[in-house]
């Protein structure tokens, strides 16, 4: 385990247990749009301290598992992903 909650202190994650790995896949995602239901949606608290959901963030899913989506902020996005086609 890279981290998580160690009884009621959060235990930090040491950058040196990170390593890099590259996607095998296509990710499945859709632009966020004002007033979309996300109740569903993971979104993060940092993404939340930053407004989101805003203009230019994506809903991403599970290709294997529908139900299970998350928000993409539009900043990780930009940066790591673009359209196939």
């Amino acid at each position: 385990m890279c981290g998580g909650i160690n009884s009621t202190k959060l235990k930090y994650i040491q950058m040196s247990k990170f390593k890099q790995y590259r996607r095998k896949s296509v990710s499945e995602m859709c632009a966020w749009e004002e007033g979309m239901v996300i109740d569903h949606v993971s979104i993060s608290e940092e993404d939340k301290k930053n407004g989101s959901p805003k203009q230019g963030d994506m809903i991403a899913r599970n290709p294997k598992n529908h139900n299970d989506q998350w928000l993409v902020a539009k900043a990780y996005f930009d940066d790591n992903l673009e359209p196939i086609n």
